[in-house]
């Protein structure tokens, strides 16, 4: 499991790449302005014919250039035409919902091979190497005592472990296998921080909107749900929580720290140090759901608020659900100072996690595959999420807002205040086509106009005709 190196040659033509989209993120490119010959960006930045040309089908991918017969490539993409960013969400509207019936229903289209499902939040099997994987079933079978029947240790396969350790070393996390717990999949490991942690009637803080799971999850244990203000780009907002806290009511917190579900923020490394702070200053625990964490579109994976934990106040949970394996059901949490306790409440919830797969996964993390699939992978999402805003813009009335998430696999779309997206579900579905109405990630009676789409699928034409189809059902819906 070697992290890459910034100056490896298969990475130079993504170094390119990545210079000419800030220029036009920036606006020091223009729409319509020519770029350097292919010639010239090998002078530039010396490299090959090849390098060069592999840099400008990389963005041409990502719809930011175009080439023109005879004349050359130029900027196709204004970062102007994009629509607006959302606000801070205000979650203290008076009023209370249970979003359990919307989600039941939304969430019976799962497995529809004929519906459109911008609605999940999952990479497409395109996206997976299931080849791959499937031969590590095969040799995990051959290799395991019993074939894989027997039980692993509570705390889970020890190589598994031992290779999730080494890869928080990518954001400072400074683990060791003894530190870490395996589970099935991300929420159980969420599942048993909070049975751990709090107990019927008390107070959980989370950003809002928030992951319905976690609602659920929340509503199950008889706990409190506080939704807190969030902002788009930077995550909970530090004032809120600190006000929060200060009532000495809540038990403890839950957070999306990187590219959060559904709103697509990723909190910045002074919030994150600041939240770790303030947390252990009051003594509450916080539940970091790191899920998309790997998924990231810029040079460096972010950091964790358990980077910078030092109290073992931090409960970081992970999962591959998201990059390799849904089906799975591989996570992991590593819960500081609760560790006993955590082990406890798996011991009594489910013994021991899958032998099969917990190794299949292993051998995928030990020998660099993870890795090198990750790269294709956050590049085809990248490209994904350009498209996504540039059929938007071009499609969806005038006035919409969308989240700008660095990384992750969805978006959070803004629509009139006219529109009730439930009433917008309804219409799509007659069209073959899902989405998860705003109501989904909230208890409040908020987020009515609303909707969470996901990137997660294969750029192709269908997937453009889908989202021109839900841009004129809008419009519609305002006349």
């Amino acid at each position: 499991m070697k992290t890459l190196l910034k100056n490896s040659k298969d990475l130079l033509y993504l170094r390119i790449a990545r210079g000419i989209e800030q220029q036009i993120q920036e606006g020091l490119l223009k729409i319509g302005d020519k770029l350097p010959s292919i010639r010239m960006i090998c002078r530039q930045h010396g490299v090959s014919m090849s390098t060069a040309q592999q840099a400008y089908l990389e963005l041409e991918s990502r719809s930011l250039i175009e080439s023109r017969p005879q004349s050359g490539y130029y900027v196709s993409y204004c970062p102007h035409r994009q629509p607006a960013i959302p606000g801070t969400s205000q979650p203290s509207q008076p009023g209370e919902h249970n979003p359990r019936d919307i989600v039941d229903k939304v969430f019976r289209t799962i497995g529809s091979n004929d519906i459109t499902l911008f609605s999940l939040s999952v990479p497409a099997d395109e996206l997976l190497p299931i080849a791959k994987l499937n031969k590590g079933v095969v040799q995990a079978i051959r290799t395991l005592p019993g074939s894989g029947t027997a039980y692993e240790p509570i705390q889970g396969n020890e190589k598994l472990r031992r290779d999730i350790a080494r890869w928080s070393y990518n954001w400072g996390g400074n683990l060791g296998e003894q530190d870490i717990i395996a589970t099935a999949g991300c929420m159980n490991a969420i599942s048993f921080c909070m049975m751990t942690l709090a107990k019927w009637g008390d107070t959980i803080a989370v950003e809002s909107p928030v992951y319905f799971g976690i609602v659920r999850l929340a509503e199950s244990l008889g706990l409190n749900v506080l939704e807190l203000p969030t902002n788009a780009k930077t995550g909970i907002e530090i004032d809120a929580l600190k006000k929060a806290l200060a009532t000495n009511k809540i038990k403890l917190c839950l957070l999306v720290s990187n590219f959060n579900n559904p709103l697509g923020s990723c909190m910045p490394d002074e919030h994150k140090k600041a939240v770790v702070a303030l947390l252990q200053h009051y003594n509450v625990p916080l539940i970091e759901d790191d899920l998309y964490g790997d998924v990231y579109f810029g040079d460096s994976r972010p950091k964790c608020c358990k980077t910078y934990d030092e109290s073992g106040l931090v409960l970081w949970c992970g999962s591959v659900s998201k990059t390799l394996a849904p089906g799975y059901r591989v996570g992991w949490v590593a819960p500081g100072q609760f560790k006993n306790e955590v082990i406890r409440m798996k011991q009594v919830h489910s013994i021991s996690p899958t032998t099969l797969t917990q190794e299949v996964i292993a051998d995928f993390l030990e020998n660099g595959r993870y890795e090198s699939h990750l790269r294709r992978l956050r590049q085809t999402l990248h490209t994904n999420f350009l498209q996504y805003i540039r059929a938007i813009s071009d499609y969806f009335p005038e006035g919409t807002k969308v989240s700008r998430p660095q990384g992750g696999f969805v978006l959070w779309v803004e629509l009139d205040k006219r529109i009730d997206t439930m009433e917008l579900y309804e219409r799509a579905m007659k069209k073959k086509i899902s989405i998860a109405p705003g109501r989904m990630f909230t208890l409040k009676k908020q987020f009515d106009n609303c909707m969470r789409i996901s990137y997660g699928m294969p750029w192709n034409e269908q997937l453009d005709n889908a989202l021109k189809v839900l841009g004129n059902l809008i419009r519609s819906m305002l006349v």
